[in-house]
Formats: structure tokens, C-alpha cells, sequence
């Protein structure tokens, strides 16, 4: 790419430079520029990036990309040497600089979103596309107008592409999919998640389903079949190419054999008809739906089954995914606390009760988002906790206390329930009253900081 190209992606004006000024790196941050960039300046809650465009250019980015800004003629004297693009709003330039790039290459793009689980699938499908393309994926959380837009920029001779897209809101899948265009769409599931600001899962299913508004001609559209939500439509849809996964409902690629151990997974599967063993490297029944997804997704990438089977015993979670750690006196910690739902809640206490171990202890925080549902949802994953036999109880937070109530209405022992306002107090119970072989959760949403109960038990 060149500035020629940023303008004709962006409709925007030339203030000074050079039409052939090849664009390679894009960057959004003036404290990471290094010399030879293109600076986009954003503006965010706190900051305006397009005021730092100086900055940036003095730091050795060759090309600002700025909308806002007056620039008088004085100060364009300045940057003989350099190049500064004026556009109507830079983020939107972002994204259409982005779209641009992506279209250079004919290529397999996987988008995937769903209310749970995108982030391990992401990790998994990736991994098993590696196995037999040059592949470019999301990394972090990098999976809105910005992160995804900066995933893509990163294009470089790369033979596929997995991409993550988050959203709370109706139109953001659409505005991420315009960019994306993929050829293979994935939705992980329909949930309970952003319902706050959703209103009901039929809309999160619409949400959803706007991926497929830019799904490339002759794309694919995989889902969980097992997934009420999903079924329903994939049964009623004549529109568009579906590949299916699940263990209970019929589909396309089947789990069956499956067994949960303490640190993995295996199962069964046909592939081509021939019959594989899976081995999964975690734990749990939601990561088997997971690895499902990547077959299905190499199976349409025509990837090898013996490539999809390494890439699945091989792929790593992400940091604060279901990270399982042992600390003294063989006390085992879950840390899944980067974000949580009805559904992922449920998911990881199933896991907690997997494990061996004394006494199972769920800790667990407030879910956000959730608006007039917020009761409702945390009750719920209280007659969760009732039904799986949790042996203790804690829960931090005022939305979480909901959940205690619930579990104590069924019948759960009052000894066996800790209501508390701060990660501090649970801090303070789970370190008196922790004992041998004792088996920790810790789920919440990310902003209850539950990691600060993760390094404070640790220690």
C-alpha cells in the first residue's frame, strides 16, 4: 500500500507529501511508534490521538492520518519531509484503510464471534489453520473497531486470517464484518451476554447474525447445533451454506467417547469418514465444543485431519482463560476471571466439579451488562452453583449476592455461603480458611479485578 491508496480507501485530502510513500506499519499509539510508521490518530474517552500527530512524526512516523485538526500552512512547513492525510473521522478511516488492505489479498478469513467462548476459539481454530497456512490472528482482546482494524493492517505475505469480533450493541458485528469480509463466518454460541443493552436473545441472535452481511460469495456460516438459539434458525434459514457442530444435536462433526480428565480432554470424531482421537489440552466440556469448531473450520480450509488433530493437542489459551495453577499445600486455582456470563459461569463451575479435588469453592463476582436482567441472570447462576454440589461458596459484590441468596433459598448451608463487598475480604476469608487439596474458581467480570484475589491467595 501508498498514500495514494489510503486516500482513495479513505476520501481523504493530501495536506503534504508523497503519493508513493509506501505504507507498511499502521500504529495508533505515539509511545510505540518507531521510525517509518503510518500514525492514525483516534480519539478515546481521554485522549484525542489526532492532537499527539506531531508528536508522532517527530518520534519518526513518515505518515499522519488526522481528522479535527487545523493545521495552518506555517506548521505544514514543518513536515517538508513528511506526509499528513486529512480525513472526515479517522476511526472510520481505520476501519476503510483496513477493508482496503484485506481486499489485496485472496485469502481465507475466519470471523468468529459469539456471546462465549470466542477468545479459545480464536486460540484453537488459529492454531489449527497454522498447522497448515501462514496465519494471522487476533491477539488479546483486540476484537473491536480498533483491534480488529489493527489485526488486519498487520497483513504480510500471510495465507489465511482468524479473526475475533466483540460487540454490545446492534451494528457492530456489521461494521466489523464490512472490514473482515470473511469467508468462513463462526458463531460460537447465542447467550446471555450485553443483554443489558440488548434487550433479549433474539436480539443478540440478530446482533449475531449480522456476520453474514459481508460473508464473501459461496461462504460458509459454522455453528454449534447445539445451541437452542442457533438450531432454531440454521433449521428455518435457506439462505446461506451452514457447517455444524455439536455433541447432542445432529450435525456435521461430532463429539462422541468424550472424556473429561483433569487436565485434558479426549473424544472421538469422523473426518472424511475416518474415525480420530482428540486430544484437547484443557479441560472441560466447553472445550470440546471449542476444538469442534476448529475441525469444522479446517474441514472447510481443507486442512489435513492429521494437522487439525496436531493443531488442537497444541494450541494455548490465552492468558486469564481458565488458567489452572497450584499453589501450597496442593491447593488448586482456576483463574477465569477476564470476563463472565450465565453461560461461561455455568461452564466453568461444570469444570470445577470436574476436577479432582477436597472441597470445590466457586468465587464469584458480579457480571456486567446485563440492565433489567441483572437479578434474574445471578439468580440464576445461583441455582447453578445449588445444582453442582459447590461445596463453599464466596461471592464478591453487590450483583453477585444475588447469586448467595438464591443458593441459600435452596437450601445450601448459610456456613457454606460468604457474602462479601471487595475483593479484599475475600482475600482475607480465602487465606484463613483454604485448605489440602481444596479447589478454587475464580470467575467475574474483568473489571472486579479478580486478579487481585489470584496474586493475594498465590502469595
Amino acid at each position: 500500500m501508498n498514500v495514494e491508496d489510503i486516500i482513495k480507501a479513505t476520501k481523504g485530502k493530501l495536506l503534504i507529501g508523497n503519493l508513493e510513500e509506501k505504507c507498511e506499519i499502521f500504529c495508533t499509539d505515539t509511545r510505540k511508534i518507531q521510525k517509518g510508521d503510518v500514525y492514525v490518530g483516534l480519539k478515546g474517552e481521554k485522549f484525542n490521538g489526532n492532537e499527539y500527530y506531531k508528536e508522532a512524526l517527530e518520534k519518526g512516523a513518515k505518515v499522519a492520518v488526522i481528522s479535527g485538526i487545523k493545521i495552518t500552512d506555517e506548521e505544514l512547513k514543518q513536515y517538508k519531509n513528511k506526509t499528513i492525510i486529512e480525513v472526515e473521522d479517522s476511526l472510520e478511516a481505520f476501519g476503510n484503510i483496513a477493508a482496503y488492505k484485506r481486499e489485496l489479498y485472496n485469502i481465507p478469513v475466519v470471523q468468529i464471534t459469539g456471546s462465549v467462548g470466542k477468545t479459545s476459539t480464536r486460540d484453537i481454530v488459529a492454531n489449527v489453520v497454522r498447522m497448515q497456512y501462514k496465519t494471522l490472528q487476533t491477539e488479546g482482546n483486540q476484537n473491536n473497531a480498533v483491534g480488529l482494524p489493527t489485526t488486519l493492517l498487520k497483513l504480510n505475505n500471510h495465507e489465511a486470517v482468524v479473526v475475533e469480533s466483540g460487540m454490545n450493541h446492534l451494528g457492530e458485528i456489521r461494521y466489523l464484518g464490512k472490514i473482515a469480509k470473511p469467508t468462513v463466518a463462526v458463531i460460537t454460541n447465542v447467550g446471555t451476554a450485553h443483554i443489558g443493552f440488548l434487550g433479549s436473545r433474539e436480539n443478540i441472535l440478530k446482533a449475531k447474525l449480522e456476520i453474514l452481511e459481508n460473508l464473501k460469495p459461496d461462504g460458509y456460516i459454522v455453528i454449534n447445533n447445539d445451541n437452542d438459539m442457533l438450531n432454531k434458525w440454521a433449521k428455518e434459514d435457506t439462505k446461506y451454506k451452514k457447517y455444524t457442530f455439536g455433541i447432542e444435536q445432529e450435525a456435521d462433526v461430532m463429539a462422541y467417547n468424550i472424556k473429561i480428565n483433569g487436565n485434558n480432554s479426549t473424544y472421538n470424531v469422523k473426518i472424511n469418514n475416518k474415525e480420530y482421537t482428540v486430544n484437547v489440552p484443557v479441560s472441560g466440556k466447553h472445550f470440546v465444543y471449542n476444538s469442534l469448531c476448529a475441525i469444522a473450520v479446517g474441514n472447510l480450509l481443507n486442512i489435513a485431519p492429521e494437522n487439525i488433530i496436531k493443531g488442537i493437542a497444541s494450541f494455548t489459551l490465552t492468558k486469564n482463560r481458565m488458567e489452572v495453577d497450584k499453589i501450597k499445600n496442593n491447593i488448586t486455582i482456576i483463574n477465569d476471571a477476564y470476563n463472565a456470563s450465565y453461560d461461561s459461569m455455568k461452564a466453568a463451575l461444570e469444570y470445577l466439579k470436574e476436577l479432582p479435588g477436597s472441597r470445590k469453592i466457586a468465587v464469584l463476582g458480579d457480571m456486567f451488562e446485563l440492565g433489567d436482567f441483572a437479578e434474574e441472570i445471578h439468580r440464576k447462576v445461583g441455582i447453578e452453583v445449588f445444582t453442582h454440589k459447590i461445596d463453599v461458596l464466596v461471592t464478591v459484590g453487590k450483583l453477585a449476592k444475588y447469586i448467595a441468596d438464591e443458593v441459600e433459598y435452596l437450601g445450601m448451608p448459610t456456613e457454606k455461603v460468604i457474602a462479601v463487598d471487595t475483593t479484599k475480604e475475600a482475600i482475607e476469608y480465602l487465606n484463613k480458611n483454604l485448605a489440602k487439596d481444596d479447589v478454587v474458581l475464580l470467575k467475574a467480570a474483568h473489571g472486579m479485578n479478580f486478579a487481585e484475589i489470584y496474586n493475594g491467595i498465590k502469595e
